[in-house]
């Protein structure tokens, strides 16, 4: 009995000394909110200068339209020498007139301007056998103004007739219309049959002048800013084929309902070109200082584009964001944070709002050069 209590206090002898130790052990330290964030690279909003690409949209239409009316009324039309698609030289007749009805009038004006010639000749040869009798005796002073008057007043009719044959023959010259300018038929509202009214409200041809066809491209205001006169544009057409272009015009408005401005991009002669239609052109080497953040930074989802700021008491928020122009590893923000705001420049961190973060400034190494612009990234 004695060697067994002997032999239980031994084995409880290590059991008390274990529970002394445990005893006289500290609780381990708290952990603050602010030791457990997570550290985030930060970068701050600044205004760049991004060179990359920029894209819009818009119709495509004649350089300048030529419209085609007859000068002459009432002459029926005999002839249409052209149709829609032709290219025309200036000068080309497109449709004659019927020159029934004036060829009589011609020929009859030809004959009265010729005998108030005769008229006028007889009347000066008169009026010269009187030019030295004056206070002679031989004739009357009152006979010798006579004959000077009918020559005067003959001369005058043979003018008289004379432009009234020059204005026939030139309504007979009109009677073949041609073309004001060298170019391309885009419409044609004129038939056999029709008859010719001067000044009408619809052009019997609508040409574009040399055959070119621009794109009226409508950009922001923003962006007009950022396009100027000989830069080059790549145009795809309706039917995807894509062409070279350039700007030729930049317009100096802005359209006060869309807060829209045209841009004139300059497209070679093609007949694969059609007014009318619909091009989508991007403008290459654009540049200017814009409020800009990395491409990194910005997010995508459900919900759209936007950037985790980093605020005074190092707590995160979403901020929605609109993009534009990329280049360089940047991208422009039309709209969000403001200049100087913190960024987390990392946007693929899983944060959510409110959590806390140990922001730090991105090394020069970290953020996206300058130096290349990226490939032709466009918005819209």
């Amino acid at each position: 009995m004695r060697q067994l209590k002997s032999t239980s206090l031994l084995l409880l002898l290590p059991l008390a000394a274990t529970l002394t130790l445990a005893g006289c052990k500290k609780p381990p330290p708290k952990i603050t909110e602010a030791e457990q964030a997570r550290a985030v690279r930060v970068v701050a909003l600044d205004t760049r200068s991004i060179t990359g690409a920029l894209a819009a949209s818009g119709d495509l239409v004649a350089r300048e339209e030529a419209a085609v009316l007859p000068e002459v009324s009432g002459y029926r039309v005999s002839r249409v020498l052209v149709d829609v698609g032709d290219h025309v030289s200036k000068g080309q007749t497109l449709v004659q007139l019927d020159p029934a009805l004036i060829q009589g009038q011609l020929l009859q004006q030809e004959a009265l301007a010729a005998q108030a010639a005769v008229n006028a000749k007889q009347a000066e040869d008169q009026a010269n056998r009187v030019k030295d009798l004056d206070n002679q005796g031989v004739l009357s002073q009152e006979a010798i103004d006579q004959r000077r008057f009918q020559a005067r007043a003959a001369q005058a009719t043979a003018n008289a007739q004379a432009a009234a044959l020059k204005d026939i023959r030139t309504r007979n010259a009109k009677l073949a219309v041609t073309a004001p300018v060298s170019g391309l038929i885009l419409e044609r509202t004129v038939r056999p049959g029709d008859m010719s009214a001067a000044g009408g409200a619809t052009p019997w041809f609508r040409l574009a002048r040399d055959s070119e066809i621009e794109l009226a491209a409508q950009l922001s205001d923003s962006d007009l800013a950022n396009i100027r006169p000989g830069q080059h544009a790549e145009v795809t057409l309706p039917g995807g084929v894509a062409v070279q272009g350039v700007v030729r015009l930049v317009s100096p408005q802005i359209d006060p309902q869309t807060k829209l401005g045209i841009v004139r991009v300059h497209l070679p002669v093609s007949r694969d070109i059609r007014a009318g239609g619909f091009g989508r052109a991007v403008f290459t080497d654009v540049s200017g200082a814009v409020l800009a953040a990395p491409e990194t930074a910005v997010r995508y989802d459900a919900d759209g584009a936007s950037v985790m700021v980093v605020g005074a008491d190092n707590r995160v928020h979403r901020a929605t964001v609109q993009t534009g122009q990329r280049g360089g590893g940047y991208v422009q923000l039309l709209k969000g944070p403001p200049a100087g705001s913190r960024i987390v420049q990392n946007a693929a961190a899983f944060l959510l709002d409110g959590d806390m973060v140990r922001p730090q400034a991105a090394g020069v190494a970290d953020t996206p050069s300058l130096a290349k612009p990226s490939a032709a990234a466009a918005r819209r």
